[in-house]
């Protein structure tokens, strides 16, 4: 009974790790009857770079050129989203940035991929920084402690609301979709 609330990373990622994180947490607040906190994985990254000076953009690989990121501040401890989780290609997440004309830093697993396009091409233009490894991945400590901030907001669903994030369909989806669109134009 000393539960308030449970902090969920809401997504994007994997689909099948968020969909066990999704039906733990789900599981627990229907039979503890408390709400759920979904977090969403980008700001959950971007709150490993607490109280950073830079813009921090969060970028995870979605594949096919494109990342899962978002656009974030610290204003003295408060994590301001200024950009919403989305996802993009590189190139777009770039042309967002630029805007800003800002220092940034990227963190996350899509940094090995996207490192040198960002530095040498996308934004060779702009102050850019890498955090540092032990930074760059998902962690825990960081869903919990903005839980508790999001709690403090009100921003709670119930254990049945909770849907993960995917951000875009899963490829079964897609390749689903395609199968029927052209079974219905008679291909």
């Amino acid at each position: 009974q000393s539960i308030d609330a449970i902090a969920v990373a809401g997504g994007p990622g994997s689909f099948t790790g968020l969909r066990i994180g999704s039906a733990t947490a789900k599981g627990l607040g229907l039979a503890l009857k408390k709400p759920l906190v979904e977090i969403p994985t980008v700001d959950a990254l971007a709150y490993n770079l607490y109280d950073s000076r830079a813009l921090i953009c969060p970028i995870m690989d979605a594949r096919r050129g494109q990342v899962y990121a978002g656009i974030y501040e610290f204003d003295g401890q408060k994590l301001h989203i200024l950009e919403d989780q989305m996802a993009v290609p590189i190139e777009e997440l770039a042309e967002k940035l630029k805007k800003y004309n800002q220092k940034v830093t990227f963190l996350g697993d899509g940094v090995p991929a996207f490192r040198e396009r960002l530095k040498n091409e996308l934004l060779a233009d702009m102050k850019i920084q890498f955090a540092p490894a032990h930074l760059n991945r998902q962690r825990a400590a960081a869903v919990g402690a903005l839980g508790m901030n999001y709690y403090r907001e009100g921003r709670t669903v119930t254990a049945m609301e909770h849907r993960p994030d995917y951000l875009r369909v899963s490829q079964a989806e897609r390749e689903r979709a395609e199968r029927e669109k052209k079974e219905k134009s008679g291909q």
